[in-house]
């Protein structure tokens, strides 16, 4: 179906013809005209499905439906996200979609001074994204009222309850109009999700565009068994031997993204680093770096597993496997966007074997196993036999010296005694 059809206000449809949209996704089939004629949505959707345009095209054509005189700290809709990278991707795109209208947008989050943000608000704007910290904030400070509001988006619902974030968004929610439409986005699905619908949505419909929990079809993965302390060698020799560029690299922590960094740094490959230490404008510039090509290697920690629309990206590495299963999706979700092919690379080592296993029944697939001759490490099951051997060979001597020292002390008594 194409977005023609669907009689946008002259003013979307000309940014969508700007932005190159002609035909819809199935989300975007799906999720639109319910959302236009008011229906509260639980939308289960993976990474890459045109998720942001199902929700914002709604809302914009409905503020050109209604209008009303911008008001001042007093927005009309209301766009929560967990992270500050995907606040800012969100305000970009949705004001390319608002481009030929008077409707102003603006995103609000950490890491930055607030006074520009308060002058923001201060002077006026109609649709607010936030990460839920930051707005809390502004509302403490009276920056921000939600009296108006009429559409709140709750966008990766299930990541702002991985990250702790519901009692900080129910604290939002409270503030808002009873009224407003509420539209509720979530890469997987869980009873966690389920739950939190049922708490703030009312008289909802839900829709399930895909398979929940699964990945891209045009996304191909593999694995490669690694011990843990050789990962680093074995992506550098993987990046020379296959010409990889602009490989986005995840790590589970902070310290690993900059052991990897300072590694590449010495063998003079371009990249960069973005986790939680860095500045915001580190991470912008990063990020844009990136985006444009002037970066081969990307490093990140989970904080940009979400959100970032990278065009043509071809690679997304695992460098360390993430804690929950449901992160490899959102993950992985970077590369194989718009029916382009991409490649799901991890390094797996002996310890995460256990986590792969879950992947694999999350996914729903077999994960390519590859072994890269001198990269071999020993089989986890030969291991463990191995490690049982080695526990009852130490039982046993020490079963047996055990029997020495008594029988030892026995003689000794024996001896005392004919004394």
């Amino acid at each position: 179906m194409k977005f023609s059809n669907l009689g946008f206000a002259s003013e979307i449809q000309r940014a969508l013809d700007a932005c190159g949209y002609t035909q819809m996704t199935p989300v975007q089939q799906q999720a639109i005209t319910p959302a236009r004629r008011g229906k509260d949505l639980l939308v289960n959707a993976q990474t890459g499905t045109g998720k942001t345009a199902a929700f914002a095209l709604p809302i914009l054509q409905k503020l050109l439906d209604a209008p009303q005189e911008c008001r001042a700290e007093s927005p009309r809709a209301l766009i929560l996200t967990p992270t500050r990278e995907l606040a800012e991707q969100l305000a970009n795109t949705i004001q390319n979609y608002a481009q030929f209208t008077q409707l102003t947008v603006t995103a609000l989050f950490g890491g930055v001074k607030m006074g520009g943000q308060k002058a923001k608000l201060k002077a006026g704007v109609d649709i607010v994204i936030s990460t839920p910290g930051r707005l809390l904030e502004h509302l403490s400070l009276s920056h921000v009222n939600l009296a108006n509001i009429d559409f709140v988006v709750l966008d990766e619902a299930d990541r702002m309850l991985d990250m702790g974030f519901i009692t900080d968004v129910q604290a939002i929610l409270q503030q808002a109009t009873k009224t407003h439409q509420t539209l509720l986005f979530s890469a997987t699905s869980s009873p966690a999700v389920n739950e939190l619908s049922h708490k703030i949505l009312n008289n909802h419909s839900v829709i399930k565009v895909s398979k929940i929990n699964t990945t891209a079809e045009t996304v191909s993965h593999v694995m490669y068994p690694v011990e843990e302390s050789r990962k680093v060698e074995l992506f550098k020799r993987l990046l020379k031997e296959q010409n990889w560029f602009q490989v986005l690299v995840f790590t589970s922590t902070k310290h690993q993204a900059d052991i990897l960094m300072a590694a590449l740094k010495q063998g003079k490959i371009n990249a960069a680093v973005c986790h939680g230490d860095k500045s915001q404008g580190a991470r912008r510039r990063a990020i844009a770096d990136f985006k444009s090509a002037d970066l081969q290697v990307l490093i990140s920690t989970d904080v940009a597993a979400r959100g970032l629309d990278i065009q043509g990206l071809d690679y997304v590495v695992n460098f360390n496997l993430p804690y929950l299963p449901e992160d490899y999706v959102h993950r992985i979700g970077r590369t194989g966007r718009a029916g382009n092919e991409g490649y799901a690379i991890s390094f797996v080592s002996r310890e995460e074997e256990s986590t792969v296993a879950k992947i694999e029944r999350l996914i729903d697939s077999k994960i390519k196993r590859i072994v890269k001759p001198g990269f071999e490490v020993s089989n986890r099951v030969s291991l463990l036999k191995s490690a049982s051997r080695h526990a009852r060979n130490s039982r046993s001597n020490k079963a047996t010296a055990s029997q020495l020292s008594i029988q030892k002390t026995v003689k000794t008594g024996s001896k005392k005694a004919k004394k």
